[in-house]
């Protein structure tokens, strides 16, 4: 059962008590009271009219534990605003992610908490992630949080790097795009403190989007054959020098920037469109590295 499963079930949940205590439960209490009341007044009218302490103490406490929740719907319908909030922010607007690999290396590092924008491709339904208003769709360069299409209970993140009706090719460890290579300039080496290792760094020009990316120079270029349980067999055309695919209608092709250390859509195929999460675009914190704050591309 996943995150949002489980928020939707609290949100319902505390919900239709917090609905129940409005509407019947606080009534009964409130009529419970006013019997108390006016029983301890007809009992205790003389010391009332007196303004003994005490006695006004003593209805002011039967008061306030008659009117009072019970402890069980205070905690559960009084924490339902909460929930609602938490869940309609993390359902349409941003939610919060974690980097758990260094398939996004330079541009995420392990460990990152990232924000994800949910309704720049569009406002879909959540748990069942169905779009039910167009507003956008991606581009290339975007970096994507989707579910994983062998295992949709799994997020993965990559950059987009196809889109539907692209041709594709990394061949050579060199990103071609509709026959057009895609512009790469060296840039200082990045160094992995994870692996201790010093690896070359290239900023990637796609479309509009400039980004690191990192590459191996002791993995071989070919890619070897496709994942068992691939999204589209054959689709792709392996060899020694490198995979060359064609983007289908309604899917993307997917590529970490850490080259030659990421599962994407090289080896397992396509993301559908009902798989897409959302954007990632900020890194609010990295308790390993507290200065990697902010934006990214």
């Amino acid at each position: 059962m996943n995150f949002a499963l489980i928020l939707f079930v609290l949100t319902v949940f505390t919900g239709v008590l917090w609905v129940a205590d409005k509407l019947v439960f606080r009534k009964q209490r409130l009529a419970r009271a006013k019997r108390l009341l006016a029983d301890f007044d007809a009992r205790n009218r003389a010391a009332l009219d007196r303004h003994e302490p005490i006695v006004e103490q003593e209805r002011k406490s039967l008061e306030d534990g008659t009117v009072r929740q019970p402890v069980w719907l205070e905690y559960t319908a009084s924490f339902f605003p909460v929930i609602l909030v938490v869940f309609l922010l993390r359902s349409f607007l941003f939610e919060p992610f974690r980097i758990p690999s260094g398939s996004m290396v330079p541009t995420l590092e392990i460990g990152d908490l990232i924000l994800v924008n949910k309704y720049e491709y569009g406002i879909r339904l959540p748990v069942i992630n169905k779009k039910v208003v167009e507003l956008g769709r991606p581009q290339r360069g975007d970096v994507m949080v989707f579910r994983y299409p062998l295992n949709s209970t799994q997020d993965y993140i990559k950059r987009v790097v196809g889109l539907p009706g692209d041709r594709v090719e990394y061949v050579n460890k060199q990103l071609t795009i509709n026959g057009q290579p895609v512009p790469m300039r060296k840039i200082e080496p990045y160094y992995d403190p994870e692996r201790m290792r010093t690896y070359p760094q290239f900023a990637e020009t796609l479309d509009a989007t400039q980004h690191g990316v990192i590459v191996d120079e002791l993995v071989p270029a070919g890619m070897g054959r496709e994942q068992p349980g691939n999204t589209h067999p054959g689709a792709c055309q392996y060899s020694g020098s490198g995979v060359v695919c064609q983007v289908p209608a309604g899917h993307y092709f997917m590529m970490g920037d850490n080259r030659d250390n990421s599962e994407d859509s090289r080896f397992w195929g396509f993301v559908p469109d009902e798989n897409i999460v959302g954007r990632a675009f900020f890194i609010w914190m990295n308790f390993g590295n507290m200065g990697r704050i902010g934006g990214f591309r």
